[in-house]
């Protein structure tokens, strides 16, 4: 099978290097993606510490959480640094908080959203099948809570965004340890507030919304004669 991760052999006990690059399933369809069982088989094939490189925009949320408690448990013995050189997208950013430490090359994303599937069928499996959407966001937040250590409910907010952050803005938030290839920081470092960039699709969809409605209000009423008058002027004419 060709899979999407990569062991690169390092010398016996030595820091063990990992790159996943591509979909995350929890069956193979193609040949090219890892499923839960096949991951743990290489994890544990190995011992010493593991550095984790991600470029993936995600795929199947369960096995997602599986290869995250891997990796959790995994690195209740060994060290465990995630490093994203790419994306960490949807499951892929759950797989991220397993990392002791995460860091982020300047050119890397995160991207976390609500999970989503197809479903079929009447109004009450319509109600179970948002039940269960709801309880896996809830198993989400977990973990980014856990790593983050912002609150519940600013989290449930940015899944509904469907929000991006920059390495920086991941930093600030503290989805991140640290961003790559940056400078050492000065005695006193300026306040990072502010300085990354994270993009929420609702937020400019309401702004754009809102612009729109300003926009509307804002203009200035068409030149010409009123209605009104033109109504006098008529009267005065068949008279």
């Amino acid at each position: 099978m060709n899979k999407f991760w990569q062991w690169v052999k390092n010398e016996a006990g030595a820091e063990r290097t990992l790159h996943l690059n591509g979909p995350i399933a929890e069956e193979t369809w193609w040949g090219d993606e890892v499923t839960p069982k096949a991951f743990k088989d290489d994890l544990l094939a190995g011992s010493g510490p593991v550095t984790v490189w991600i470029n993936s925009p995600g795929g199947d949320v369960f096995a997602g959480s599986q290869i995250y408690n891997m990796l959790r448990e995994y690195g209740l013995n060994y060290p465990v640094t995630v490093k994203i050189d790419g994306i960490a997208a949807s499951a892929a950013s759950v797989i991220a908080m397993a990392g002791g430490r995460v860091c982020m090359s300047p050119v890397s994303c995160m991207f976390i959203h609500n999970p989503a599937t197809f479903a079929v069928g009447d109004s009450a499996e319509m109600v179970r099948v948002k039940q269960m959407l709801d309880a896996v966001k809830d198993a989400i937040i977990n973990a980014y809570e856990l790593k983050s250590g912002q609150s519940r409910v600013t989290i449930s907010h940015m899944m509904d965004d469907e929000t991006m952050m920059d390495a920086r803005k991941a930093v600030e938030l503290k989805f991140a340890d640290e961003m790559l290839y940056s400078a050492p920081p000065a005695a006193e470092p300026e306040p990072v507030t502010n300085r990354g960039f994270m993009f929420s699709q609702a937020a400019v969809m309401n702004s754009l919304a809102a612009r729109m409605q300003k926009d509307k209000t804002a203009r200035p009423a068409p030149a010409g004669t009123p209605i009104s008058a033109l109504d006098k002027r008529l009267a005065l004419i068949k008279n």
